[in-house]
């Protein structure tokens, strides 16, 4: 931009209406401010709404919102329905698809309107975004979701079936009902004490169950109906691709929270022959700036140097104003951590990938066939003391700085005995996983249920054992009554024959690692994360983890050749 055309940007003055009522089609009315260049021609529009308050930055965390105006569109801010300024009652997810096409069709129809719009937001409001997307309101050009889910059951409310309570219970006490509920006094009074106490609500979760029924009813909906209930259809994004039919900008971080889910909308809206790209970076779900406490990218990992607003602007230059700058951005750009680099791909899943199986072997992790020996480790679980949360991908309070998120050091959680720990030899040579990371693993479960929960690490030369990603699956009371079941006592005084191994399949989550020469690759299984996912079973209970023989527990990555 030289000096002639950057005066003349800074020149170009924001007119701010405030508090405009926008019908919807059930008579609600939902507030929001518009901001638009002064102009007399018709511009286009690009809408964010969100149910965090219209009154904040009009860009959201991430995107500069007056530079969207000096280049020349109209930014529509909406509280969405039941928050702030808007009417009718919040029930989150639910309206967002209406109310959001509702809110295009209005603006598109404006006189300061040129008859296109753009819809763009973070987390909840990327949600939105792509819920209306799909019901194709007319004037709808492109989208652009930031660190959006697929769906409000797997990947947002649960994981794996285990509820992720570290992250929605603090979701709902402090975004939801803390700011913009409409309470009254005594009512944000109590919100805010159940706030100052999450971490005692996180180890009895029951004692916030009145207040929840009353403020947020929602809430115990959520942990009534299992993922994958019909219950969850109407408001998700995966059940509707094959009806979103504008570009789409993804853009998410590896240690977000919701990371699955843009994954998701990427591979499943690009199915469809849609325009669609993908930006992963080193980010979690509030720190974009690539610094976390115990770990720094680089300045190159900062969302501002990386230009996350110049990323939008493209984007919706291209498809909302049909203008093209220059060479059309790779359709996936990511930010591969170790080596500390942004690289550019074709698509996602990454091609040129193969699997690179690791079994668990002793203590160890060797790569090629499984050891023909069989071994086992027994894992007891007390809910009383369950492996603590040490970062991943999650949102729990302390997010914002990334004291609670991200690639944490691990050296001290694994010193406890409930967490079993292999770890491969020294790598003579770099080794570069793109792509989704899973854990099989053959499991006797306590009779009570089971989670068996799994990270992946990185253990530097100096002994740092760094999380990249992390997951865990469910197995509940039935299924391990049923396994249970099979064990037959074959007469009176003798020991019954032990109950068969269950393979489960974790899925770790997707990285972008090189795991440098000199490093060593670790697998660390435990019956806990908490409080990022709920305590499951609530009394003592054994599980037994097999390895070897007929049992090849292994660890699987995404290897990239030649990479």
């Amino acid at each position: 931009m030289n000096f002639l055309v950057l005066l003349e940007y800074w020149r170009v003055r924001i007119v701010v209406d405030h508090d405009l009522k926008i019908p919807m089609r059930d008579g609600s009315l939902l507030s929001a401010d518009l901001y638009r260049p002064e102009t007399s021609e018709a511009v286009p529009v690009l809408i964010r709404r969100t149910p965090y308050g219209k009154s904040g930055s009009p860009g959201g965390a991430s995107v500069d919102g007056p530079r969207l105006v000096r280049s020349g569109y109209a930014l529509l801010v909406q509280d969405v329905r039941g928050r702030f300024a808007s009417g009718g009652t919040f029930e989150p997810y639910w309206n967002e698809a209406a109310d959001g096409a509702d809110t295009v069709a209005w603006a598109v129809a404006q006189p300061w309107c040129d008859g296109s719009a753009g819809l763009f937001g973070r987390s909840y409001e990327a949600m939105a975004a792509l819920l209306a997307a799909a019901e194709g309101p007319p004037g709808l050009a492109a989208i652009a979701p930031h660190v959006a889910g697929s769906g409000f059951d797997e990947g947002w409310t649960r994981q794996g079936g285990a509820f992720q309570l570290g992250f929605v219970l603090y979701w709902v006490l402090y975004d939801l009902l803390l700011s913009g509920a409409g309470l009254t006094g005594p009512e944000l009074a109590e919100v805010a004490d159940a706030v100052d106490r999450i971490d005692d609500l996180y180890r009895n979760p029951d004692a916030a169950a009145d207040l929840l029924d009353r403020l947020a009813p929602f809430y115990r909906q959520w942990r009534e109906h299992p993922g994958g209930d019909p219950y969850w259809r109407r408001a998700a994004p995966r059940e509707s691709y094959p009806a979103i039919n504008v570009p789409v900008l993804n853009l998410t971080g590896w240690y977000d929270i919701f990371i699955a889910g843009a994954l998701e909308n990427y591979r499943g809206i690009r199915e469809q022959g849609v325009a669609t790209t993908l930006v992963v970076g080193p980010w979690s779900h509030c720190v974009t700036g690539g610094i976390f406490p115990q770990r720094r990218y680089g300045l190159a990992a900062d969302e501002q140097h990386l230009d996350v607003t110049a990323l939008h602007l493209d984007h919706f230059d291209r498809h909302v104003r049909r203008r093209g700058s220059g060479a059309a951005p790779g359709p996936v750009r990511l930010f591969l951590t170790g080596a500390d680099e942004w690289r550019t791909f074709p698509h996602w899943p990454v091609p040129g990938t193969e699997e690179y199986v690791l079994h668990l072997d002793g203590r160890g992790l060797t790569p090629g066939s499984a050891p023909e020996a069989s071994g086992s480790d027994l894992i007891r679980h007390d809910p009383a003391d369950p492996v603590p949360t040490t970062g991943g991908a999650t949102a729990l309070p302390g997010q914002f700085t990334g004291g609670d998120c991200g690639p944490l050091d691990q050296r001290e959680v694994e010193l406890r005995a409930d967490v079993l720990c292999f770890t491969g030899a020294e790598l003579t040579d770099p080794l570069t996983v793109v792509g989704d990371t899973a854990l099989t693993v053959f499991v006797t479960a306590d009779a009570a249920g089971a989670d068996v929960t799994g990270k992946l690490v990185d253990v530097h030369p100096d002994g740092r054992a760094e999380l990249l990603c992390d997951g865990i699956r469910r197995l509940e009371p039935a299924a391990a009554v049923g396994a249970a079941e099979r064990r037959q006592d074959p007469g009176a005084g003798a020991a019954p024959a032990p109950c068969e191994p269950v393979e489960v399949t974790v899925r770790l989550g997707a990285i972008g690692h090189v795991f440098r020469a000199g490093h060593r690759i670790r697998l660390e299984i435990a019956a806990s994360n908490a409080p990022r996912f709920d305590v499951h079973p609530l009394v003592v209970a054994h599980h037994t983890v097999h390895q070897g023989g007929d049992h090849p527990s292994r660890l699987r990555l995404p290897r990239l050749v030649g990479g």
